[in-house]
């Protein structure tokens, strides 16, 4: 287990608390990644980890949560998607297998769906964009908020994690709140806590881990990559907003542009509603992001990274990426002296 400084267990210790690990880490939910080998990890390692329920059936689900507490017995989460047409079955094999926290993503979450995470006395994790969202979240009953900035993989908002803290860390002091997108290293670690976060999320930085199932190719494209390679995704008709989604740049970016252009022309033509446009378009990552994780196709599949991914130069175990980093937090406490 990671030794931590006084201090650095001071600056961690609410969010250390809330998760029921040593370390305030937590890592980020990635669709097809974030499995039970990689969470068990993180875990394992001190910190938290966190599976990415994505489109998986409530069956799926449960045998994926079985997996994992088959592989560790310390406290993870589970991220489930508010869109899911299976939300309310997903939460209720969340709280039957007694999984601690809950996260909800993708959108503000239902009344009824935050009553029943907290009536099966799960914690609740949501995302907040802003700080009207995070006060409304609070007054939901949330139990914690993520800010995910920009700098972040795959679906990404339009605002830096560092104007995000500096905006909502100074008003949303009831909850804790853990910083999120662009995080590689302890310094930044540090310096989100000493701004009054509880802890931090990274996702991109455990993909390399060695646990991780990803394909040896797509762990070799985050390996070359520089910061600058991790792009947002083109929205290129206003009638179809898209959510940016931010990944290494390669020929399937493009094939994305091809595939908006096709499925607008169509709509144009009157052969597709409004609805089913949005619907094929949104879909596209989904099976982009698969071809790439498990398949190995880094060209035309979704290489989702953020630009932390420049920090990303080996494979090496979840606990000794989380040691790094706590050895690297904890210089920076002892150059502040």
């Amino acid at each position: 287990m990671v030794n931590i400084s006084p201090r650095l267990r001071q600056l961690m210790q609410r969010g250390s608390a809330f998760l029921g690990a040593p370390l305030a880490i937590v890592g980020g939910a990635m669709t097809w990644i974030s499995e039970r080998h990689l969470v068990a990890a993180i875990s394992n390692g001190g910190g938290f980890g966190i599976l990415a329920c994505g489109s998986m059936p409530p069956d799926r689900l449960r045998e994926e949560i079985k997996g994992t507490q088959a592989l560790t017995g310390k406290s993870f989460g589970v991220n489930l998607i508010t869109m899911h047409p299976d939300l309310d079955a997903l939460i209720q094999v969340c709280l039957d297998e007694k999984v601690s926290h809950i996260v909800l993503a993708g959108g503000l979450p239902a009344a009824p769906a935050v009553k029943k995470v907290k009536d099966g006395g799960a914690k609740l994790i949501c995302f907040a964009p802003a700080v009207a969202v995070g006060k409304r979240l609070a007054r939901l009953g949330v139990d914690a908020l993520i800010i995910e900035g920009t700098e972040g993989g795959g679906h990404a908002g339009p605002v830096s994690t560092s104007v995000l803290a500096q905006e909502i860390l100074p008003v949303i002091r009831d909850i804790p709140v853990f910083a999120a997108g662009g995080i590689g290293r302890g310094e930044a670690i540090l310096s989100f806590l000493e701004m009054g976060a509880a802890g931090v999320q990274l996702g991109t930085r455990f993909v390399c881990a060695s646990e991780c199932i990803a394909h040896p190719n797509f762990k070799q494209a985050f390996i070359r990559a520089a910061a600058r390679d991790a792009v947002l995704s083109v929205q290129i008709d206003p009638r179809f907003p898209v959510i940016p989604v931010r990944a290494l740049s390669n020929k399937g970016s493009l094939l994305f542009l091809d595939k908006q252009r096709d499925v607008i022309a169509r709509f144009d033509r009157g052969e597709l509603s409004k609805e089913a446009a949005q619907l094929e378009i949104e879909r596209f990552w989904a099976g982009a992001l698969r071809r790439a994780v498990i398949d190995g196709d880094v060209e035309t599949g979704s290489v989702m990274a953020g630009q932390s991914v420049g920090m990303v130069r080996e494979e090496k175990p979840a606990a000794v990426i989380l040691e790094e980093m706590i050895a690297q937090a904890e210089n920076g406490l002892k150059e502040r002296k």
